[in-house]
């Protein structure tokens, strides 16, 4: 079993996507694939998978295959048991040929190649154990394992746990994943990563996990573009190590392209100084004749020509390095504070479904002091989301009180939906089903037209100070070439990027993050950890993610479950 890209080049009209890309993964390979956000990542597992026919190059592939994308579609009436059938369906259909070749053998003339075939494949999908171990998967990253439960009946998190435990029992010889972590806790990370660590086959992971990263690839292929313009394979398998070398190579290609565009404003320096001796004012000395002035002026001509050739020989087109961050400065406290909490919750309970709480936390009191720091932690289901909308005002109390003090914005990134809202006092999240009317016109906004339109809604609210509204193109987020684009077009991850940029965008006083390091760039999540750290906002992080808890591990934290 392995897993060739020879070259591989891929894109849209008017837009390259990816660009001779190569991947050699035999058997026990665990390759981890990085890169920002549009960069392709997700583009190059449809590749690897057979989904997208590559415009140049080409793919080979010796095995059976399986994807977890980070997006699944759900066909109606579709349930648990679906996705079971359907993954078990190569295991199913292995055990049942063997049950014919059986059947049918004949110990004078039977074909003992075509036995051994298919007794080899059952033992190596272990047929016999599928059941319990889809069983087991499904339990382990916690995900609902009742067979009837229809899936448009759950949630993201829990449909695309449903399909990542059965995509593991499944036991293809070619497992591509997809931000696999994204909807996993602590206990469900650990399972998923002893299942790839003792992976026989290959495995290719696109993450912004550092610790996957730390425990279980053999390489890094990061896709980003460098100073050559193509794709780098790190042979790191810590990730301290991938990104000292990649910050290194960003730290020369930034200084050259600095001195590359120096180069360039002197070339037109003195060029213009050369050329204007031979513009219309230019004169040669007085007393010179006719002859030596045609003369000189074609010796001009000549030495400036030269020049030109001098100077654009030694010039090197170097492309425009990637963005970084650039963090807003965000206020503190709001004009005329009068002291105490920003933001006050005390015993919160939100109600759920069938009498069980989706939060009760009966004695225990959230209050944010100014430039306040506090980390949400706990399992799926125990209830981060619910207690951020409840910070957030968007989610009612049945008990408990909230209070937020006058002028308070809040800026809020939550774990799903296109286009973060950005909370204010008096202001709500507005959703907008998936299909309808309204999220289709939100998908055909460019960046900028929904970003503005969000501006106006939070300036109608009251809950926007023009003065110090933050332009998204400078937040370093997103391009502005993409900014542009209907945000129906951006990847999943620069969709995230664009929520990022509204929960910033009325230079909040407090900002209430939901799984922040969810679909963006390893690198990114590195850059808002720090901005994090750094901001004079208060700051509520609910995560999972191992290494922001790590980087985060001094902040006061609430566990929930």
């Amino acid at each position: 079993m392995h897993l060739v890209a020879d070259a591989v080049t891929f894109g849209y009209p008017g837009r390259a996507v990816l660009d001779r890309v190569d991947v050699t993964a035999p058997a026990g390979t665990r390759l981890g694939v990085v890169g920002e956000n549009g960069a392709g990542k997700s583009t190059l597992l449809r590749l690897l998978a057979g989904e997208l026919a590559p415009q140049d190059g080409a793919v080979r592939r010796s095995g059976t295959v399986a994807v977890v994308a980070q997006e699944l579609d759900v066909a109606p009436a579709a349930t648990v048991g679906t996705l079971v059938g359907e993954s078990l369906a190569g295991v199913r259909a292995a055990s049942a040929r063997l049950e014919d070749v059986v059947d049918g053998f004949d110990h004078e003339t039977g074909d003992l190649a075509a036995l051994t075939e298919a007794i080899g494949r059952v033992e190596h999908l272990a047929a016999w154990d599928a059941d319990r171990r889809v069983d087991e998967a499904l339990s382990r990253l916690g995900a609902p394992r009742d067979p009837d439960r229809r899936l448009d009946e759950l949630s993201v998190g829990e449909r695309y746990r449903v399909r990542l435990g059965c995509r593991l029992a499944e036991r293809a010889d070619i497992l591509l994943l997809d931000e696999p972590t994204n909807h996993l806790d602590v206990a469900g990370i650990e399972y998923l990563t002893g299942q790839l660590r003792a992976w026989p086959g290959v495995v290719v992971i696109v993450t912004h996990d550092r610790q996957l990263l730390d425990d279980v690839m053999t390489a890094i292929l990061d896709l980003d573009p460098s100073m050559d313009g193509r794709p780098v394979l790190y042979g790191a398998t810590r990730y301290s190590t991938y990104r000292f070398a990649k910050t290194q190579a960003l730290r020369r290609w930034r200084a050259r392209y600095t001195a590359e565009r120096k180069r360039a404003v002197r070339l037109a320096e003195r060029l213009d100084a050369s050329y204007e001796g031979l513009s219309d004012e230019w004169r040669p000395p007085k007393g010179s004749d006719k002859h030596r002035r045609g003369t000189r002026a074609r010796q001009h001509v000549k030495a400036a020509d030269r020049l030109v050739q001098r100077l654009e020989a030694e010039a090197v087109e170097v492309p425009v390095p990637p963005l970084e961050l650039t963090f807003p400065d965000l206020p503190s406290v709001p004009d005329g504070y009068p002291g105490g909490p920003l933001l006050d919750v005390r015993a919160p309970r939100v109600a759920g479904a069938g009498g069980r709480d989706r939060l009760d936390l009966a004695g225990t009191r959230v209050d944010l002091p100014p430039c306040g720091r506090l980390l949400v932690t706990g399992v799926n289901g125990a209830g981060k989301s619910t207690l951020l909308g409840a910070l957030a005002g968007t989610l009612a109390l049945d008990r408990g009180t909230r209070t937020l003090a006058a002028g308070v914005r809040l800026g809020v990134l939550g774990q799903e939906g296109l286009g973060g809202v950005v909370h204010g006092p008096g202001t709500r999240a507005a959703r907008h089903p998936a299909g309808s009317a309204r999220a289709g016109a939100a998908e055909r906004e460019s960046g900028f037209d929904a970003y503005a339109r969000r501006a106006l809604e939070l300036l109608e609210a009251g809950a926007l100070d023009t003065t110090r509204l933050v332009p998204v193109a400078s937040l370093g987020l997103l391009s502005e070439e993409d900014l542009d684009r209907p945000l129906g077009e951006l990847s999943v991850g620069q969709r995230r990027r664009f929520d990022l940029a509204c929960a910033l965008l009325a230079a909040p006083h407090v900002l209430l993050l939901d799984e922040p390091t969810n679909h963006l760039s390893i690198g990114l999540v590195d850059e808002l950890t720090e901005a994090l750290r750094a901001t004079s906002a208060a700051v509520v992080v609910a995560t999972h993610d191992r290494k922001m808890r790590a980087d985060l591990a001094d902040w006061p934290e609430l566990v929930l479950g």
